[in-house]
């Protein structure tokens, strides 16, 4: 039996994996990978690796998680060096504490190996700090798809006021919902929002608006897309150097041409 590492891949620019994580996928007999991860990533596979695609999108799940749980075991029982490639952390809202959780009962050595996630990075990508001595002292990490039930309106009403900025994953389909109850518990409509679609890749693109009017602006906007709630987003308009960076090169690209 050799070692399962669960590595996070970061949020999609392939040079934001760590060093431990890279090495980790240049190790592995087995590369286990996700939908939101960079393929460029696999090129540093051994040639001889399998490469084992079990991505989940929100509407289609190619594995169950329990099937990836059992792949991940029969392969490291099978005497593998096995790596786990997850998109951002396996750790914030990657699921990956239930394929530990798995391993750990098999008895079967693993290690975790964080990554960047896109709840930082998808908003700094986009010029938005997520902390501001003038404009926010707290951030949370939070899901728009939760198994509260008859509590969501709870959960909403904790944070609408408690926390000066949210970043929240998951929650385009339910953009509007979200919205209504943030306002209706407590938070002003005129609160500025981000979405930050494909964050860090050249498919990056950024919709601002506020609580009340953000709903009419992302009508083509999907996932993956990460949703920024708080007066941080206003400094977006100074600090948005991903797109001016795209805007240099493409234009010494057409003077280069011309």
């Amino acid at each position: 039996m050799r070692k399962v590492f669960l590595v996070g891949a970061g949020p999609g620019d392939p040079e934001l994996i760590t060093v431990k994580g890279l090495k980790a996928i240049q190790k592995a007999d087995v590369v286990l990978y996700d939908r939101l991860i960079n393929e460029e990533l696999l090129t540093y596979a051994k040639p001889e690796a399998e490469l084992v695609y079990c991505g989940k999108s929100p509407d289609n799940h190619s594995f169950s998680q329990e099937d990836i749980n059992k792949l991940l075991c029969n392969y490291a029982t099978q005497g593998k060096t096995v790596t786990r490639l997850k998109g951002g952390d396996p750790f914030i809202f990657g699921r990956g504490g239930e394929e530990a959780e798995e391993l750990a009962k098999r008895k079967i050595p693993f290690e975790i190996v964080p990554g960047i996630s896109s709840g930082s990075a998808a908003p700094a990508y986009a010029g938005i700090p997520l902390t501001h001595r003038d404009f926010s002292s707290s951030v949370a990490f939070v899901s728009g798809v939760t198994k509260l039930g008859a509590e969501e309106d709870q959960y909403w009403h904790h944070l609408a006021k408690s926390i000066d900025t949210l970043c929240i994953y998951m929650g385009v389909k339910k953009l509007p919902e979200i919205c209504n109850k943030l306002i209706q518990f407590g938070r002003p409509a005129t609160t500025p929002i981000a979405l930050v679609h494909w964050g860090t890749t050249n498919r990056q693109q950024t919709v601002v608006g506020t609580l009340a009017d953000i709903s009419e602006k992302m009508d083509h906007i999907t996932n993956p897309s990460m949703i920024i709630v708080g007066e941080v987003v206003t400094l977006r308009e100074k600090l948005q150097w991903f797109e001016q960076l795209h805007l240099e090169e493409d234009s010494k690209t057409q003077a280069f041409v011309g």
